[in-house]
């Protein structure tokens, strides 16, 4: 049986458990399509999985990868759509660190002709999360104030572009002295650094005292839990990450102070509409192809380099999308 290259973790730990490995190329089964991988996305829920601090269920040894682009290469029983010989781009449940990816063919989307596979690997994850937080689970409206925590980050730097697509104004946060310049590049009315004082202050000076109308969280703890003093009265919060430590336990308590509502949001919780699903890839895809949604792709990796891609977002000094490069590039 033929074989391909791979990023195996055996068991969760650090950095020194990524090995790379061959394996036998898996087979498509009813349903799923198999596809030649040109590029993967590398998103921080790698490097909890890698840890095994994943807040769902992972089972090792595991080959990481959540988000692929590339050639459709075989199709299993009852697949009609997509078809051999198609690119496509789509969301998978790991594998995607490796030559070839099973892929549920229902999730698979049609990369158009003139967009390049790097940019479709780089938005699934991201993308799609900022996407359904501004158009599914809230809706955004011309002239609301958006709160962005970890702004010059993969989600935020979409959240920041589609929201002011949307005639909305933005406020980032940042933790890291540099990366305000993206989100005030793409837009963002200011991006204030969560170490120069008190930000909720500052959110509240900027709206005239009132608060924003929607937040975005990926950092959880303590900055969650002072971000509803930044949202006004019968604004929406929404948390998407932990990654400065679990939320206070106190939420309901915070919602009560001003009647606010709030979402912990997980992206694969919108796979089972599908109307939903291809909607926003189709929005997402259209954007990226007119060309005024930008993937901010920072930098790509080898196979062999995905200690380095880890080391990289762990580090917090990127602010955009790291890649995983699988093979040679067939991008025009």
């Amino acid at each position: 049986m033929a074989t391909m290259t791979v990023v195996v973790v055996n068991e969760p730990g650090g950095l020194e458990n990524i090995r790379i490995e061959d394996r036998d190329i898996p087979q498509p089964g009813p349903g799923q399509i198999l596809v030649k991988v040109g590029y993967c996305g590398c998103n921080w829920a790698d490097t909890q999985m890698r840890e095994g601090i994943y807040p769902h269920k992972t089972d090792y040894p595991l080959i990481l990868g959540l988000e692929i682009a590339g050639e459709v290469i075989d199709v299993g029983p009852n697949v009609n759509h997509p078809k051999r010989g198609q690119r496509v781009t789509t969301l998978v449940e790991g594998g995607g660190y490796a030559q070839f990816c099973v892929a549920d063919a229902g999730l698979a989307t049609i990369v158009p002709e003139g967009l390049s596979l790097a940019s479709a690997a780089a938005y699934p994850v991201q993308g799609l999360t900022a996407y359904h937080m501004l158009y599914t689970v809230s809706r955004i409206s011309a002239g609301d104030w958006v709160l962005v925590h970890a702004s010059g980050g993969g989600v935020g730097l979409f959240v920041t572009q589609l929201a002011i697509r949307a005639g909305a104004k933005v406020i980032g946060t940042v933790g890291t002295p540099g990366k305000e310049k993206k989100p005030l590049a793409y837009g963002a009315t200011s991006v204030i650094n969560l170490k120069d004082g008190n930000f909720v202050e500052q959110v509240l000076d900027l709206t005239e005292g009132k608060g924003v109308d929607l937040a975005v969280d990926s950092l959880g703890a303590t900055t969650l839990d002072k971000t509803f003093g930044a949202v006004r009265m019968l604004g929406h919060i929404i948390n998407i990450g932990e990654a400065e430590g679990k939320p206070i336990e106190n939420i309901r308590q915070q919602c009560l102070v001003r009647s606010q509502t709030f979402t912990r949001f997980h992206l694969g919780h919108v796979i089972g509409f599908p109307a939903l699903w291809q909607e926003g890839n189709h929005f997402i895809l259209n954007a990226l192809q007119a060309g005024w949604l930008n993937p901010t792709i920072v930098e790509t990796f080898s196979l062999k380099e995905a200690r380095n891609m880890h080391e990289a977002i762990e580090n917090r000094t990127n602010s955009g999308k790291l890649l995983l490069q699988t093979g040679p590039s067939t991008d025009s």
